[in-house]
């Protein structure tokens, strides 16, 4: 074999004397940038030669090149038992086994989709309020200055900010602190008047001034069209902001128009999306109930109906089977008419509304979470604590529903998807939903590059035979075959040249079209 082996390293892996493990004493010539497979039976070598020799050797010199504060974190690497290996690169190895024990690692954030959605939903996402449906959007200084230059030339502009009481003061003591700050005119009972004659005017009642009651006017404007005039227009809206707490009002031409810059909608104030608004790692976007975890210890509705196939009437319900506890049971049954709830269909032909009452209850019988809150409060009771103990489990939090972030992060919307429903997709749909997005011009060149990153890693799972994963799914549930095949996507996102890939079987477990669809992937 060695008398046939090329001797170039720049376009060969030369390797002599392999000893490690079965391997006995070989020299091996693999050429670069091939596709290379090594086969043979099992016990023959295969492992050793490509993880416990190349892979270690080219991970050990790696290693070796960088400063010694480096390595000492990256641990010792021995020398594999070989004479000498010529022309190896960095190697990457990706083994068929799950790397990752971490139960808020998913799909998302270890192929790095994820972090490139939050970065999308926080540049170009749009806070929806719940109640109304309508956007939730917020003035500048920058947005009422153009309103104001938009206006006709000669417009005479008043600029009015809400007074809001302190200490509970009265009028004129408000009134006197105002005008120490420098203001000369307030709107009172919707007419303008200067602050010193309504001190002086005896008629001027002094009591608490209630919010709504008392408009300060910040100033005057003319517009002309000026550089100065627009400067001037600026400083006086932001005083505006800050004397009104966020809120100001235009008068223009017997028109008012008011301005905040709050973001809030419908009486709810909301927060503005950030990264770590949509992040289940960072306490500020983690769902409180559950921190992030999507699962709680709690009742499992599995264990409450295990066999679903089953009526209520049948007994369906497991805890309410008993004679004691079949009086819960006895009283839906004998109150299903009034409600129309239908006994006698299987509880998986039920609608959700239908399983939902079995939970919460009514007016006429109380539901499944009315019975354990009772078999809470009487734990002291050996009994109850064995029956509580029963049904028991993981399940999916409450309050996010298995989301994992806080509630309100699902009002973030991009084309109608918060980013709770796009990590539920499975991989292809998500895909496609990215490929038929419908933005703005200003939206596009924002997420240009953030987009083609999602739809890259994407194409990568999609090609990698794995269109049918959603990115919620944890790593740990990942089979060793998704896991590798996962890290292998993950790793050729990341566009590196010059590498060696150290695959384990990458096609174990695949249908023969997407074994092609892999190894056309791998040659790319």
């Amino acid at each position: 074999m060695a008398g046939n082996t090329p001797e170039n390293p720049k376009t060969h892996i030369l390797i002599k004397g392999a000893r490690v493990h079965n391997l006995k004493n070989i020299d091996v010539s693999i050429p670069k940038n091939k596709l290379v497979v090594i086969t043979g039976m099992s016990g023959s070598g295969k492992s050793s030669l490509a993880f416990d020799t190349l892979y270690a050797e080219g991970r050990r010199r790696y290693i070796e090149s960088l400063s010694s504060y480096a390595r000492q974190f990256m641990g010792r690497m021995n020398k594999p038992e070989v004479d000498y290996i010529k022309g190896i690169a960095p190697a990457i190895a990706i083994e068929q086994k799950v790397i990752t024990s971490n139960p808020r690692s998913t799909v998302g954030t270890s192929t790095e989709i994820y972090d490139y959605l939050k970065l999308l939903f926080s540049r170009i996402g749009r806070t929806i309020s719940p109640i109304t449906g309508k956007e939730v959007t917020k003035d500048t200084v920058t947005s009422v200055v153009n309103f104001l230059i938009s206006l006709p030339e000669e417009s005479i502009v008043t600029l009015f900010s809400p007074l809001h009481p302190h200490n509970e003061r009265t009028l004129k003591e408000e009134l006197s602190i105002l005008l120490q700050k420098g203001f000369v005119r307030v709107k009172w009972k919707g007419e303008l008047a200067k602050i010193e004659s309504l001190l002086e005017d005896k008629k001027t009642p002094n009591k608490a001034v209630q919010l709504g009651d008392l408009y300060i006017v910040i100033d005057r404007i003319r517009i002309d069209g000026e550089e100065e005039t627009m400067s001037r227009m600026a400083d006086s809206v932001q005083t505006a902001f800050f004397e009104g707490k966020g809120k100001c009002s235009v008068e223009a031409n017997e028109e008012e128009y008011s301005f905040s810059d709050l973001f809030e909608l419908d009486g709810i104030s909301f927060e503005e999306p950030s990264p770590n608004f949509f992040s289940f790692n960072n306490p500020y976007g983690a769902c409180p109930r559950c921190e992030g975890y999507g699962k709680v210890i709690g009742i499992d509705p599995d264990l409450v109906i295990p066999d679903k196939s089953k009526s209520v009437y049948d007994g369906a319900i497991a805890p309410w089977r008993g004679l004691k506890m079949g009086e819960w049971l006895k009283k839906l049954i004998d109150n299903a008419l009034k409600f129309d709830f239908p006994i006698h269909r299987s509880y998986s032909d039920l609608t959700e509304e239908q399983k939902e009452i079995l939970w919460t209850g009514n007016k006429h019988f109380r539901g499944l979470n009315s019975f354990f809150k009772d078999l809470e409060e009487n734990t002291y009771k050996i009994q109850y604590r064995v029956m509580l103990s029963r049904y028991r489990g993981k399940t999916d939090c409450p309050e996010c529903k298995g989301s994992r972030l806080r509630k309100d992060a699902s009002y973030v919307k991009i084309n109608e998807k918060s980013i709770v429903d796009i990590v539920l997709l499975p991989v292809d749909k998500a895909m496609s939903f990215f490929q038929n997005l419908s933005l703005t011009e200003t939206e596009a060149k924002i997420a240009k590059r953030l987009l083609l990153e999602i739809h890259n890693r994407l194409l990568f799972l999609c090609e990698v035979g794995l269109p049918y994963l959603t990115l919620n799914r944890l790593s740990n549930s990942l089979s060793g075959g998704e896991s590798q095949r996962i890290n292998l996507s993950t790793s050729l996102g990341s566009s590196l040249v010059g590498s060696i890939y150290v695959l384990d079987e990458p096609s174990i477990g695949l249908h023969p079209r997407d074994t092609n669809r892999l190894s056309s992937v791998l040659k790319s």
